[in-house]
């Protein structure tokens, strides 16, 4: 009997255990952030205790402390919450997320934490992505990508983000109800590689026809990205009514008020605008809105999109008027949202301004680490808005960003007269899988008061994106902030482009239009950091060190193919055939190493890019669609009936197989012209834009070569010499 009760006691009390074990994580709050931790950092998913808390003055924080050898975060919203379990992973763990590799393997024995720790925050909005990142990066996002995507932006607490995924299907809808055919409709819809420029009011049907297939895809995508970012605390933000529609809807509708917009850069004719004083503009707006509220939900309360961006036709338009009929059309379809303004070049204008009701605007100063029109502009005429970067053009390779200018423009704004408007901070790059220690600076200013000095900060950042604390990587790394990201005056488009991927040419002063080939930082001693960054010697590398290594070995190889330019430019100039002839062959076989460099990591390969574009979609029309789509981009960007456009090269890559390929062939070209010349033969000029549309129709893969460690060595060892 004594032994049966004691059965019936020990047993009482597992079950007792059990149920209070289950009730604790059911009592926990923030499910979604629970679910983030067992995603990225499973071997931390039993050692946290999730609590809430209030704000403080408004102000969202986490406060981390123990409990019974747990680790206890407790936060004021699910992103407060994201962001102190990364603190916990940074700052204790020494562990990291990024878009260039992930250091989260687990720790030997978890950190504790001896004194009660708090991050907070002023902002309220922590902002992520540009229009032209949809393309640049996330084009042929799988599902896969976009959970580690929203997952980096949880950790880095970023509330709201730029979500117009699925916008085919809302302009389907809207366009059925308008006697479209889908023919039609797909005729004014771009090809994924391009939506960003259809959804700024660019240009209409580059890159398609695409399928009903890929619109219905598109449209189950948004759905799953909406549903895991509310999860995680993060608001969406998509594009709204402002009048833009095809051009073939004037053809449908003669007597409507629709003006055509002209041309934009590259030669693509723009999408018209339906002017707000024609009384079908408010009528549209109410079935796009409807369309939104049917297929993503009515809690979305950001929007973005404005007519006129990077020009339009505005010659004789009320814009006041319109701008203020586009938010009153916004306002009574989707009450208390905001429309969001990008602060770039002259947008917003003030007219565009002039009559809006502030508290429904957010400008977004977008250009950040090189423009202050936030100050010019006395916070765009007292509007609310929120200071970002760019940091990056068209996912260009190049090591580059202003990292103490970042840290001062945040500092300054927020300490400044305009204080009370400046409501967040936020990373707005055209390409995103560059330059980590750009986006981790950014996202962690918003939750730091004083003022910050990169140096200094970037310390810690070696720490949690190696998980060493190093002497030669920290050395390396004072070097990097003195050069590569080091703050120079020059207002430059993004990083310092290579020459090896330029349209060849005896005179290359930038690769893409608005690009530049200067280097702004002393090339020898970022070479001297370098190599004492290869010098790390460990046999547990990161993946993050292995993929900086080799980003950091490429910009040496680059800044050589710089001189490696002029030597042969100077021999042709000099009418001497015999070292032009050495020249070009060493600049030649520099391209060839880059492109076998770059074969070493995913990150780096035309053919990474293009599987992704033609495992897309699985039927055989989208595929070849999409993988044409992929090389464009990169290489004529568009339209194919203009040799004259200004926009080729603009996403230009050092990626292995495009230096093979593409790059290589090009400036082959080039040399052999120039030899006939010195020969004085007779000769045509090669026509580069032929040769280029030809090579976006190829279905050539490009897989690349994998190298043995000793060749990887080697090749390294010779591009350091």
């Amino acid at each position: 009997m004594k032994k049966k009760a004691t059965l019936f006691l020990k047993s009482g009390t597992i079950i007792i255990l059990f149920l209070a074990a289950f009730y604790t994580t059911i009592a926990q709050p923030y499910n979604g952030v629970r679910e983030l931790i067992e995603r990225r950092v499973p071997w931390l998913s039993g050692h946290i205790i999730l609590d809430s808390i209030t704000s403080q003055h408004g102000n969202e924080l986490a406060v981390l402390s123990m409990q019974k050898k747990k680790i206890k975060i407790s936060a004021s919203s699910a992103s407060a919450a994201s962001k102190g379990v990364y603190y916990y992973l940074t700052k204790y763990c020494h562990r990291s997320m990024s878009h260039l590799g992930d250091n989260l393997s687990a720790v030997k024995k978890l950190p504790v934490i001896k004194n009660r720790d708090t991050v907070h925050t002023a902002f309220n909005l922590r902002y992520a992505l540009n229009y032209c990142t949809l393309s640049y990066t996330m084009a042929f996002y799988s599902w896969e990508d976009w959970e580690h995507e929203l997952d980096w932006m949880a950790f880095n607490g970023v509330n709201l983000m730029l979500a117009p995924v699925g916008m085919e299907a809302v302009w389907q809808k809207v366009l059925r109800q308008y006697g479209f055919s889908d023919i039609e409709i797909q005729q004014f819809l771009p090809g994924p590689a391009f939506t960003a420029w259809w959804l700024m009011d660019n240009l209409e049907g580059w890159g398609g026809p695409v399928s009903n297939t890929f619109i219905e895809h598109q449209k189950k995508l948004e759905q799953q990205i909406l549903n895991r970012i509310r999860s995680l605390g993060i608001q969406p933000m998509l594009q709204s009514f402002y009048g833009m529609v095809p051009t073939a809807l004037k053809e449908k509708y003669p007597d409507w008020n629709i003006i055509p917009q002209g041309n934009w850069a590259g030669g693509f004719k723009r999408p018209d605008i339906l002017l707000p004083a024609d009384p079908h503009f408010s009528e549209m707006g109410k079935a796009y809105y409807n369309a939104i509220k049917e297929l993503y939900g009515d809690d979305i309360y950001y929007f973005g999109g404005e007519p006129f961006h990077e020009g339009g036709n505005a010659k004789g338009i009320d814009v006041p008027a319109i701008a203020a009929a586009i938010q009153r059309t916004m306002l009574e379809n989707m009450p208390n949202s905001t429309w969001v303004l990008m602060g770039w070049q002259v947008n917003p204008s003030d007219k565009l301004l002039e009559k809006l009701d502030k508290k429904h605007v957010l400008v977004q100063e977008l250009f950040g680490e090189n423009t202050d029109n936030w100050y010019k502009r006395k916070a765009y005429n007292n509007t609310p808005f929120i200071w970002c970067a760019v940091s990056n053009f068209g996912e260009k390779q190049g090591l580059y960003g202003k990292l103490q200018r970042i840290a001062n423009e945040v500092y300054r704004a927020k300490t400044s007269e305009y204080t009370s408007l400046m409501t967040g901070i936020g990373t707005m790059p055209e390409g995103i899988k560059n330059n980590p220690v750009v986006f981790d600076l950014l996202f962690d200013l918003a939750w730091k008061n004083k003022k910050i000095y990169a140096e200094s900060w970037a310390k810690d950042y070696v720490r949690y994106r190696y998980g060493s604390n190093a002497d030669n990587l920290q050395n390396a790394w004072k070097i990097f902030v003195q050069t590569i990201y080091n703050s120079h005056e020059e207002l430059h488009e993004g990083p310092p482009e290579s020459v090896f991927c330029a349209r060849p040419s005896l005179k290359v002063s930038s690769i893409s239009t608005w690009g530049t080939r200067q280097r702004y930082y002393d090339t020898a001693l970022f070479k001297k950091g370098v190599r004492l960054f290869l010098q790390y010697n460990n046999n547990t590398h990161t993946e993050t060190y292995d993929i900086d290594k080799i980003d950091f070995v490429r910009q040496v190889l680059s800044n050589k193919g710089e001189i490696w330019y002029a030597d042969m430019i100077k021999a042709y100039t000099q009418k001497d055939s015999t070292t032009f002839k050495k020249a070009a062959n060493v600049f030649l076989n520099g391209i060839l190493q880059q492109d076998s460099l770059l074969s070493c990591s995913n990150f780096f390969q035309l053919n990474h890019w293009l599987n992704a574009a033609y495992n897309y979609m699985d039927n055989e029309y989208d595929k070849r669609l999409f993988l044409q789509n992929a090389k464009q981009q990169i290489t004529i960007w568009g339209p194919d009936n203009n040799p004259q456009t200004n926009l080729h090269d603009y996403a230009n890559k050092e990626w292995n197989g495009l230096m093979r390929y593409f790059y290589y062939p090009r400036w082959q070209m080039f040399i052999n012209d120039c030899l006939k010349t010195l020969r004085g033969e007779p000769f045509t000029p090669t026509d580069y834009y032929d040769f280029e549309v030809r090579w976006t129709k190829q279905e050539n893969m490009y897989p690349a070569i994998s190298l043995s460690l000793q060749e990887k060595d080697e090749l390294v060892r010779r591009i350091l010499e």
